[in-house]
């Protein structure tokens, strides 16, 4: 190799990004954190963090990820001050955050994780993961996630949000802030005062560089959503609400795909309130008095729900329609132990199996409300019936998989579990549920905006532990080293060591 080719190839690849590691600790982690660049990635050490995690422009990109992290154990700690949100995300893109300890304090005001600032703030592609927010409950108004301007690519994963007023916020209340293209997977909000989580409507959307044009869906699988008795100042509200999106233009074909999920408790309201467009399958409702699954109009109109394969348990009204569903509806093969099972404004209603509260005993292996005994797997040749035709969710994500994302094969079980006998798969516990527990493969939605698409996939799921496509792991967040020309340093040494052999033969 010429000489000449040699040093433009080298010239070449320092000029390629490369991702770069460092560290920092709470006596220079804002300087550090100010200095990130595509690709890099960021170790807090353990201790207490006095300054609150402001961040502005950083900006990676679909292959470069920027990443903070802290330790696995959550021991970078960020108290909240009363004045200040604790992480305050302004003008950023692809970054993440992984494994902090955000403490609310039980103060009045600040929220764990904020993006707000309308239009006027640029962020999307962020993702928040194993990250513990607590005790932000000093009102039924303080947030533990945030968003407040329009954004999309969201994935929320592995958190554990506990005792707070509102565990998760996405949109502003006057529908001016649509969060479209999400992910939340693995997460368990557990004690908020109001909403587990909410997805607030959305209006005709604003005119923001980059943001999704196309078809997006927001995914919301394997959660644990519970409420507890504490009273709600400010209103009672469901575990979580999904509200509607733009009566037309962009994002009027927009999803919402809900499964996987565990909903438990609410003393006063609904598990599950949505309206707009969704399709709610396999996930587990537990231990109501109002309704389990209320589907109604609500800030906007309720146009396309399917619910299929889920299980009701001790619910005062199990699914129940206020409302039509304008591009239609399907209740089909549930297990409901209600006392209004299934009712309202329904066209398609079949093959679902009901029965009153006190008679679950006789189809479910340990109907209860405490975590740790109940168990809602059918007994042995329980909850089956003819084969339900499935033609009409074959585009749903997993729509082929029950809870423990266990083939359905012909689908003649009711509920949740295609299966009976001894469950095979997660023990329900108040904790994470492990995403694509039980095996098999899930794919996610996508979000599409010209020729940029952005995926949230997960595969192979083993021991709680997502093996994601790069798609799934921006930035490598595993700790693994990215292959290509974005990681030039191998390269180049390589390089250097090719043309001091080529000198040394010329000698």
């Amino acid at each position: 190799m010429p000489r000449t080719a040699v040093f433009a190839l080298l010239i070449v690849l320092s000029a390629a990004p490369m991702a770069a590691g460092a560290t920092a600790d709470p006596s220079n982690y804002t300087t550090v954190i100010a200095a990130l660049n595509p690709g890099d990635t960021v170790t807090l050490a353990s201790g207490t963090y006095t300054q609150d995690l402001n961040l502005n422009n950083l900006n990676g990109s679909p292959g470069a990820w920027i990443t903070i992290r802290g330790p696995l154990n959550g021991s970078a700690v960020f108290p909240a001050h009363i004045s200040s949100n604790t992480v305050e995300i302004r003008n950023c893109s692809y970054l993440a955050i992984e494994n902090l300890t955000l403490d609310g304090q039980h103060m009045d005001g600040p929220f764990g994780v904020s993006a707000n600032g309308g239009t006027g703030n640029l962020t999307h592609d962020i993702r928040v993961e194993n990250c513990l927010i607590t005790d932000y409950d000093g009102g039924q108004q303080t947030d533990g996630i945030s968003t407040k301007c329009p954004t999309w690519g969201w994935i929320v994963r592995r958190n554990r949000i506990i005792n707070v007023g509102t565990g998760v916020y996405f949109g502003n209340s006057d529908g001016s802030c649509p969060f479209i293209g999400g992910l939340f997977e693995g997460n368990l909000v557990q004690d908020s005062i109001g909403y587990c989580m909410q997805i607030k409507h959305q209006n005709t959307r604003p005119t923001v560089a980059g943001m999704p044009t196309g078809i997006s869906t927001t995914i919301i699988r394997d959660n644990v959503f519970i409420k507890a008795d504490r009273p709600s100042p400010d209103g009672d509200r469901p575990n979580l609400l999904v509200d509607g999106f733009p009566d037309s233009g962009a994002g009027a074909d927009d999803l919402y795909q809900i499964y996987g999920n565990v909903f438990c408790h609410n003393p006063r309201e609904s598990l599950f309130q949505g309206s707009g467009r969704m399709t709610i399958h396999d996930n587990l409702f537990i231990d109501v008095v109002g309704t389990a699954i209320s589907l109604v109009d609500h800030n906007l109109p309720l146009k396309l729900a399917h619910v299929y394969n889920n299980t009701v348990y001790s619910a005062g009204r199990g699914i129940w329609f206020s409302s039509a569903a304008r591009q239609g509806d399907a209740v089909v093969g549930n297990l409901v132990f209600a006392g209004t099972a299934i009712g309202g404004a329904i066209t398609t209603n079949r093959d679902n199996l009901v029965d009153a509260i006190a008679d679950a005993g006789a189809y479910i292996a340990a109907p209860s409300l405490a975590f740790g005994t109940m168990d809602f797997y059918p007994r042995s040749g329980q909850c089956v019936g003819s084969a339900i035709d499935g033609s009409a969710f074959a585009g749903d994500l997993d729509a082929t998989v029950d809870f423990n994302r266990t083939a359905k094969g012909t689908w003649t079980y009711r509920g949740a579990y295609a299966g009976s006998g001894t469950n095979p798969g997660w023990r329900l516990t108040i904790a994470t549920k492990p995403i694509g527990s039980g095996g098999g493969t899930t794919t996610g939605g996508t979000s599409t905006s010209g020729s940029t698409t952005s995926s949230g996939t997960t595969s192979g799921t083993t021991g709680g532990t997502t093996v994601g496509s790069p798609s799934d792991d921006p930035g490598g967040r595993h700790g693994g080293t990215r292959c290509g020309i974005g990681s030039g340093l191998g390269l180049l040494l390589a390089c250097g060591l090719y043309c001091a052999r080529i000198s040394r033969r010329r000698a």
